[in-house]
């Protein structure tokens, strides 16, 4: 290994780095919940028009991947490419990551509250876990983990209850389809694990997010998706840059810090995206009744409690 590669690796797996980044990360992912229920209201996207939704998805996650090119080239001097090799890795990433991540989420999130999705797409640590234990072999899946994954999921199914009724609240193209996006969030994960070895891990973020956002934008204009650029203004250009540097800023930190520490480490630090997302959905979208009431905050306790439970037995081994 070079000097640089040293050099960059120790900055990487600093706790303090680990933190500062991961909690960025976090708040600007749960910032997207509120902001893509904004974006459906300024571009007048109506909750059953699916292809408006993944047209706006695509728009997003384009400019996203050329953001991060962008900044990545200026960064080190250089157009960021990929090699041969890492075209099939840009493209399997992008149907994860991005385009089959997110026609699941857009299209769920149009159909359920701001406040619920949070939490339910907080189970994508506990698939990124049982993934890379069960499947990609990285992780080991021991009694510890089971019990934060089952804490973690019993928050999840808490709170579609619907009060004191005990009435479960879950539909397929709604609460069903943003827990499919977390699945494939959790093997995305995984993946940039695996694959940002041999690639550049800016590069692979940035291309498979234009490959990815094309996929969206052409599948939603196609099956005849629109956007009302015209009403939404300036206020709609505004938060369209917003969300796309939200996707470029957030994946990209969490790639490099993925590449150069465990899954499970950076894991831990998932409990933050439900918290943010309740917290602004309440005070973007106004769900108050829903944020506030006592199921949701347990449930947001278990959620939490639950990845620190799968997360802390690396910790005290190595104490």
């Amino acid at each position: 290994m070079s000097k640089n590669s040293r050099g960059k690796n120790s900055f990487w797996t600093k706790t303090p780095v680990v933190i500062i980044f991961a909690f960025i990360c976090c708040f600007l992912w749960g910032s997207a919940f509120p902001c893509i229920k904004s974006g459906y209201a300024l571009f007048k996207v109506p909750s059953d028009d699916a292809a408006s939704q993944i047209l706006f998805a695509g728009i997003r996650f384009f400019f996203a991947g050329v953001m991060v090119i962008i900044a990545g080239s200026l960064i080190n001097r250089r157009v960021l490419r990929v090699s041969v090799r890492g075209i099939p890795k840009v493209f399997g990433l992008s149907m994860f990551q991005t385009a089959g991540q997110y026609f699941f989420f857009y299209i769920g999130l149009a159909h359920a509250t701001g406040v619920s999705s949070s939490i339910i797409e907080a189970s994508n640590t506990f698939f990124a876990i049982l993934i890379a234990a069960l499947i990609f072999r990285t992780e080991n899946l021991t009694l510890r983990k089971i019990a934060g994954c089952i804490l973690g999921f019993v928050g999840v199914i808490l709170v579609q209850l619907n009060g004191a009724s005990l009435e479960v609240h879950f539909t397929l193209q709604a609460e069903g389809f943003v827990l499919i996006s977390a699945l494939l969030a959790a093997f995305s994960s995984s993946l940039i694990k695996r694959w940002s070895a041999d690639e550049d891990t800016v590069a692979l973020s940035g291309y498979q997010f234009m490959l990815g956002g094309l996929i969206l934008a052409i599948g939603g204009a196609c099956a005849g998706g629109h956007l009302s650029f015209s009403t939404a203004g300036a206020a709609g250009y505004l938060l369209l840059t917003y969300m796309a540097f939200i996707s470029a800023c957030a994946y990209t930190l969490w790639g490099l810090l993925l590449k150069y520490n465990p899954v499970s480490r950076i894991s831990v630090f998932g409990f933050m995206n439900p918290v943010i997302g309740v917290l602004l959905s309440a005070v973007i979208l106004g769900e108050y009744s829903q944020a506030f009431r006592l199921s949701a905050l347990f449930s947001l306790i278990l959620v939490s409690l639950g990845i620190i439970v799968v997360n802390r037995q690396k910790k005290m081994t190595e104490r």
